[in-house]
């Protein structure tokens, strides 16, 4: 009996499906490519992005980094609310909402309020980079509602722990932003005024005092606290895969 019920637990945390073994192994592929690009040439979507072309070539098309984060964030926070609130109701796919598809609803829909009414922009982000970020945290929301194990019961002690995971995670990335914001606020970092340069400085407060991105770490316990509830390879690999990415 001990044997049928590990099988059946390996079962459900590996989905079979040809279709999902296929993105499973894009998704190791993508890890490896991840860690080597994040060290070689991080994603250029931050205020540190370079706006030029450094080979002398055609400049690469570049928006505001509001437009740009909604960009990122937008999509996926659509794919969850599509998954939670509108498939039930129509029948299709036999769709149920899970705990893991709301925790990533959450997620992202909490990025994109955070996008519009607390970050505070003043560079640009490469478009395509945007685009790229944007369609590959919507595919990751379509897997993990699709794909997380709608019959978790909060009794279990895994699935709570997930949770508490999740909301420590969720609120740790959402202090650290606000102290990030008010650094942002701080008239000492707007710029030099005698050289009207940008100045930036090292934030404070918080585990600031600690490591140097609290805000990635907190992050990343988010995820792992959806890996946790949803009980399925793809989350967990999605973990890797962000712990690879912010790190």
């Amino acid at each position: 009996n001990s044997n049928n019920n590990s099988k059946m637990e390996l079962s459900s945390f590996v989905n079979l499906h040809p279709g999902v073994l296929f993105y499973n192994t894009i998704q190791c592929l993508t890890i490896c490519v991840i860690y080597k690009g994040e060290i070689d040439k991080p994603m250029p979507y931050s205020k540190f992005a370079s706006t030029g072309s450094s080979s002398g070539g055609k400049s690469p098309a570049m928006v505001s980094s509001r437009i740009g984060m909604l960009i990122i964030y937008g999509p996926a926070a659509i794919v969850a609310c599509i998954f939670q609130f509108i498939l039930p109701h129509l029948g299709w796919m036999d769709s149920t909402p899970t705990v893991a598809g709301w925790m990533v609803f959450a997620h992202f829909l909490k990025r994109v309020a955070e996008v519009l009414f607390l970050h505070k922009y003043s560079g640009e982000t490469e478009l395509n980079a945007a685009k790229f970020i944007g369609v590959s945290y919507a595919v990751t929301a379509f897997m993990i509602c699709l794909l997380s194990n709608p019959d978790v019961s909060t009794s279990d002690s895994n699935i709570s722990f997930g949770m508490l995971l999740f909301a420590i995670g969720s609120f740790g990335n959402l202090y650290h932003h606000y102290l990030l914001a008010l650094l942002r606020s701080d008239s000492s970092s707007k710029g030099d005024s005698t050289t009207g340069k940008k100045q930036y400085k090292a934030p404070s407060g918080g585990l600031f005092e600690y490591v140097a991105a609290p805000h990635y770490f907190f992050e990343l316990v988010a995820w792992l606290g959806i890996a946790m509830t949803s009980q399925q390879l793809t989350s967990h690999l999605n973990f890797v895969s962000m712990t690879c990415y912010l790190c």
